[in-house]
């Protein structure tokens, strides 16, 4: 009897040293901007339960115990301000920031870089690319991160692939490119770049057209685009407007080869726009979408099942992309504990640490990036998928996958050179 209770306050003992250990474990807050309820929500949503699913994944592995605060700003960049003050503040100051759209995002970057505090964002504006400033074509942002190629590289992969298009087509003449989106910076983030490209490969670039990111009646734009004989088009919005574009085209016969930016076509856009959506040509920021057989597929549905426990629903390509967004960043500050403790600082030098970096158990799902100090472009090589639409997409999402009825059929990959001169731009 003796030795039993002895042996039970021994267990009792390991118990409660386990306990403390486990308590031990170092936590940290990093602040979250999400658009749930705004401008862009049609893709913050499932970019932001990405994010969130991917750290609660994480943190069970181990590591820095990650707590997101997250914040619905609703796309107003007074709102994303007065947050980031909140999170920079002496009292609270977060090591790291994961943060959304573009106007915000570029407001915030000086900020960002006196407070040294990394902003991993899901704005993929060039200007936020350039860490020391060197090129000239924007202020400098050693603080901002981002997983993707930049809105710039994309569109210049998209022009690259439309000019070799049109000659596979047999066309002889100037192929017409015209860019469209809101006069806003994020659908304005490319535009320049993209028309110097465009001029470059011989195409004639026509002046560009405007319509909002909302959901409207944008006849007058699409009857624009056939009347100047546009052959090529980039749609700068989210997808909400750009279905509104697109079926406008289509009412009116409009024969234009549309070119989505990555937030501005999905496989929610296709369900949703149906037979207009047909053809249209994106860049994935994935190496594959959900689902598709890959290394590191079995664990991208173990996150999922953490908003979805049954495992059945299907997750556009911006939750992918939230996934392995959230995954480099948490990767980041286990680095930073283990070499001098989680501070701004130590979490951006995590960055740097890895050459075409995955993070562990997603590969062939994330991309490999790489970043470095003079350098904030991940990767220079742009998959362009085209999406395509056979049949009614009135079923639920999963089902038209399931069945071919809405598919992302991969068109090529444009391996782009990473030029000094676009560094920033």
């Amino acid at each position: 009897m003796r030795m039993t209770k002895i042996l039970r306050g021994a267990s009792l003992a390991a118990l409660v040293l386990g306990m403390a250990g486990a308590a031990r474990a170092e936590q940290v807050t990093v602040g979250q901007l999400t658009d749930f309820s705004g401008a862009t929500a049609d893709v913050g949503v499932p970019f932001g339960q990405g994010v969130v699913d991917a750290i609660a994944w994480a943190n069970k592995k181990g590591g820095v115990d990650v707590v997101l605060d997250t914040v619905d700003y609703g796309y107003q960049v007074p709102r994303a301000v007065a947050q980031y003050k909140k999170w920079s503040g002496a009292d609270k100051k977060v090591p790291a920031i994961l943060g959304w759209g573009t106007a915000d995002t570029e407001a915030l970057t000086g900020f960002i870089a006196q407070d040294q505090i990394p902003y991993v964002s899901a704005s993929y504006s060039a200007a936020l690319t350039d860490p020391t400033g060197k090129s000239g074509k924007a202020k400098p942002a050693p603080y901002n991160f981002f997983y993707a190629p930049s809105y710039s590289d994309a569109l210049r992969a998209m022009l690259t692939w439309a000019a070799q298009d049109w000659k596979a087509k047999g066309k002889t003449d100037k192929p017409k490119f015209v860019h469209m989106g809101a006069n806003h910076p994020y659908p304005n983030a490319p535009k320049e770049a993209g028309e110097a490209i465009a001029k470059e490969l011989g195409f004639e670039v026509l002046p560009p057209v405007q319509f909002a990111f909302t959901p409207g009646d944008y006849t007058a734009q699409c009857l624009t685009l056939k009347n100047a004989g546009a052959n090529y088009a980039y749609l700068g919005n989210t997808a909400g407007s750009n279905i509104a574009v697109l079926k406008a085209c289509k009412n009116i016969g409009a024969d234009v080869q549309f070119l989505g930016n990555v937030w501005g076509m999905d496989e929610n856009a296709a369900k949703a726009g149906g037979a207009a959506v047909d053809g249209v040509v994106f860049p994935l920021r994935t190496a594959v979408p959900f689902g598709v057989d890959a290394a590191g597929m079995k664990n991208l549905m173990e996150i999922s099942k953490n908003s979805d426990p049954s495992g059945s629903g299907y997750r556009p390509v911006h939750y992918v992309a939230g996934v392995c967004t959230a995954l480099y960043l948490k990767e980041a500050i286990d680095w930073a504990a283990k070499n001098g403790g989680v501070n701004g600082p130590n979490v951006k030098k995590g960055f740097y640490q890895t050459k075409d970096w995955v993070p562990a158990g997603m590969e062939g799902v994330c991309k490999p990036s790489t970043w470095t100090d003079a350098d904030h472009r991940p990767m220079m090589n742009v998959d362009l998928y085209r999406i395509k639409v056979n049949g009614a997409t009135d079923a639920p999402l999963n089902e038209l996958i399931k069945n071919g009825t809405i598919k992302l059929e991969k068109v090529t990959t444009v391996d782009l050179p990473r030029k000094p001169e676009w560094l920033g731009w």
